[in-house]
């Protein structure tokens, strides 16, 4: 396999339908698939008291939805590899995209109506300056 496609993740039904479209075109491409979920917050928060204790925080919960993307995508020879990424969706899908030198980002359409269209949303962010192509998913159900 070479070559990268990079697709954007959260825990939402409309990344589920984006990543696997990104699925599709890494076996088509014969690509591997970055799956990508970004976090804004590196700071942990303690949860319970004494020896039960639990350092939750956003980078764990990114690697948490970003692994299970990346399990749920896995098939035969298509090698899937998750990434928690700082900053916002947007720069974090171009980041990769520029580090591992992506043939293809794939991005769902969320946000791109109404004033969405306007104001911005991720796809429009990462087609504004993403050093590869852009695949914008049809993931709203309208």
């Amino acid at each position: 396999m070479t070559g990268v496609v990079v697709v954007g993740v959260d825990d939402s039904p409309t990344a589920r339908k984006a990543a696997l479209k990104a699925r599709d075109l890494a076996l088509a491409l014969g690509a591997h698939l970055h799956v990508v979920t970004a976090f804004g917050s590196e700071r942990g928060e303690v949860v319970g008291t004494g020896s039960d204790r639990l350092v939750v925080s956003e980078a764990s919960k990114a690697e948490d939805v970003a692994r299970g993307v990346a399990a749920e995508l896995s098939a035969g020879q298509l090698e899937v590899i998750p990434f928690a990424i700082h900053g916002t969706p947007a720069h974090a899908l171009v980041t990769q995209a520029e580090t591992h030198h992506a043939q293809m980002i794939v991005v769902g359409s969320k946000g791109m109506r109404g004033l969405g269209r306007v104001l911005g949303s991720i796809a429009t962010g990462v087609a504004h300056n993403a050093p590869c192509d852009v695949y914008v998913v049809k993931t709203d159900e309208g």
